[in-house]
């Protein structure tokens, strides 16, 4: 955790992945993060992978270092409670985060009547007001007919999130826009995205649109081999597999003088009448280049090949499992500074990464564990909204708000 937003406050509606994580983003930064949930948890609560007892490790990791508020969203006091901690005045709250349906006593106008100058973040699934999710965006762009084998016409599903991650992190920096924009004007507002803008701008600006408008052709299956440039996968002497970079003439250069081949290159070049210097003509060459480079790597183990791929500065990895990261690689363990042991209620003690950012003025703190469920409720209640202990202990006998062993139960 690195404490440079200490102040800020965002009171957030959120389930699954963008909203979320934009909320944990800003929470390990340093700003009070309230997630307020209807009694017994959201829709996204128990959502695996989950612990022998049911409890979510993926809840715990997407909200890390927020405070739980508990509410009965259902009745009218309990919308009420919320609506309070939304439009409480001053500079640093009065902002909202969600990717649920932020209508009726959630709608901006609505909320607007309470707080003039509010700030809101709608996430929604398209611009036209559908469900949309991770793996349905990804299908609407193309990408799973850009995955997969270069034989196989079947669309390849990518695993990762990519369009929730990339909404997340602009969400966060959509907020804060928002929040520099009312310090200086005195003006609030709502901020609309859709996971599927989010994908569809990243396509634009890679590249994909303006290939197709104006070169007229389609980008097809690659396989492993990196698109434009020379990159693939190869499997050393030992059976280890390593993907292998040379994008930059210093990449390919390193290549050359790690493995030696760079006369065979030029034989290679002269043959296929095309200068290898170049990177275009690198990704024509790319199947005869990955055949010399294949042919020598193959003789030689990952301990010799790295040692000279690492003095000659080329740019490669090793591909590793899941479980090897996390059991054995020193990146992924509190030897990297963004990692530290956090102990999680309900849980248990595991390596838990804060942000990757260092920031050069402030230290860096461990990251904050995750709350438990209605952890916070009591706190918030007195501190925020100003109530006395009897008021909360009405709220609490009448059902309207829980502690966090109410709402595990």
């Amino acid at each position: 955790m690195q404490n440079l937003l200490q102040g800020l406050r965002i009171v957030e509606a959120s389930a699954f992945i963008a909203a979320p994580m934009c909320g944990m983003t800003l929470a390990q930064l340093g700003a009070d993060v309230i997630r307020f949930d209807q009694i017994g948890g959201g829709i996204d609560y128990r959502r695996w992978p989950v612990t022998r007892d049911n409890d979510s490790i993926y809840w715990a990791d997407l909200n890390k270092g927020k405070r739980s508020l508990c509410v009965d969203l259902r009745s009218a006091e309990g919308r009420s409670l919320v609506t309070r901690l939304i439009a409480l005045p001053g500079p640093d709250g009065g902002i909202m985060s969600t990717n649920l349906p932020a209508k009726g006593w959630l709608d901006y106008a609505t909320l607007c009547t309470h707080r003039a100058d509010l700030i809101q973040l709608a996430i929604v699934g398209d611009r036209h007001g559908g469900t949309a999710v991770d793996y349905t965006v990804n299908a609407k762009v193309g990408y799973p007919y850009l995955t997969g084998p270069e034989d196989d016409e079947r669309p390849v599903n990518h695993v990762l999130p990519a369009w929730d991650i990339a909404a997340a992190l602009l969400a966060a920096t959509s907020l804060l826009t928002a929040l520099r924009f009312r310090d200086r004007s005195g003006r609030g507002q709502r901020i609309d995205m859709s996971l599927a803008d989010v994908a569809l701008a990243a396509v634009g600006h890679l590249g994909y649109v303006g290939e197709r408008k104006i070169n007229g052709v389609e980008r097809t299956r690659g396989g492993n081999y990196l698109y434009g440039a020379f990159g693939r996968d190869f499997v050393a002497g030992d059976g280890a597999r390593l993907m292998v970079m040379a994008i930059s003439p210093k990449m390919w250069s390193g290549l050359l003088a790690a493995t030696g081949l760079k006369e065979a290159m030029a034989v290679l070049g002269a043959r296929l009448g095309l200068d290898l210097d170049q990177e275009g003509n690198r990704y024509l060459a790319r199947r005869e280049i990955a055949d010399v480079l294949a042919d020598h790597l193959a003789t030689r183990p990952l301990a010799d090949i790295a040692a000279a791929f690492d003095a000659n500065g080329v740019c490669w990895g090793r591909y590793q499992s899941i479980a090897d990261l996390i059991d054995t690689d020193p990146d992924c363990s509190p030897a990297n500074p963004i990692y530290h042991l956090v102990e999680q209620p309900d849980i248990g003690t595991y390596p838990v990464p804060g942000q990757p950012m260092h920031f050069g003025a402030v230290t860096r703190a461990p990251a904050r564990r995750a709350p438990r469920l209605g952890e916070h409720t009591d706190e918030i209640l007195a501190d925020l909204l100003g109530m006395s202990s009897g008021e909360i202990g009405r709220l609490h006998d009448a059902g309207i708000v829980a502690g966090p062993r109410a709402a595990r139960a």
